[in-house]
């Protein structure tokens, strides 16, 4: 079973820049792991933000998410992250990632980011 954990979530001033984290927990990303983070807002659709891959650290993003989100991951730290820049009160959400692992997907529970104007 793999249980991702999110964490870094908070309440944040818009303009701020802030950093979430995504790890495996009890266990460790392994190399053909995919992780992707989302992002669901109250009353919205859950939207993709990007996915990276374990092993060769590729990128993909969403069009609309592209260049005030950046998403890469640690070896040593065994954690995937997702930087987010220029914060706006409409990138208040539940942030949440995923581990695809042999064809299965497992989500973590989210963490809250609250940006104030």
């Amino acid at each position: 079973q793999v249980q991702p954990a999110e964490s870094g979530g908070g309440v944040v001033q818009a303009g701020d820049s802030l950093t979430l984290s995504c790890s495996v927990s009890g266990g460790t990303f392994v190399g053909d792991d995919m992780v992707a983070w989302y992002r669901q807002a109250p009353g919205k659709e859950r939207e993709v933000i990007g996915t990276i891959t374990w092993d060769a650290g590729s990128r993909n993003y969403a069009e609309s998410m592209r260049g005030r989100f950046t998403i890469y991951r640690n070896y040593r730290e065994n954690r995937a992250w997702l930087h987010m820049n220029g914060l706006r009160p409409e990138d208040a959400a539940i942030y949440c990632c995923n581990v695809q692992r042999d064809s299965i997907v497992y989500w973590g529970q989210g963490t809250q980011v609250t940006v104030s104007s």
